[in-house]
């Protein structure tokens, strides 16, 4: 078996197990309103391979599967909605929060330096 059959059998062999439904389970149903949960699939494969001599051949390879929750199709008599799952509002007052403790620290830290060498005058 040569290294692209080998790559294409694992691509295919993962690709089947890492779909949205295996990794965040089956659409819900809540009376009339039904939500699929969506995910952003990665795929990344790679391999290599070379002869030493005629009789010696060596090769390699890999891959890796991630997924992330991204967001929930919210289907309704009335329409459909894409629902996304955006953490910026979370990461940008987490941000805030450090940016301003951390000013605190220093600036705390900072007058005592100050008070402590006019005492030592």
């Amino acid at each position: 078996m040569n290294i692209q059959q080998l790559l294409q059998g694992l691509a295919e062999r993962v690709s089947a197990s890492a779909s949205v439904a295996n990794v965040y389970g089956d659409p819900v149903v809540v009376g009339s309103r039904t939500l699929i949960p969506a995910a952003q699939v990665r795929y990344a494969f790679g391999g290599g391979g070379g002869k030493k001599d005629e009789s010696e051949g060596g090769g390699g390879g890999g891959g890796r599967v991630s997924a992330r929750p991204c967001g929930a199709l919210e289907v309704t008599p009335e329409g459909a909605r894409f629902i996304p799952f955006d953490d910026r509002q979370r990461m940008g007052a987490a941000l805030a929060l450090g940016f301003v403790l951390g000013a605190a620290a220093v600036a705390l830290t900072g007058t005592r330096r100050i008070e402590i060498v006019k005492r030592a005058e």
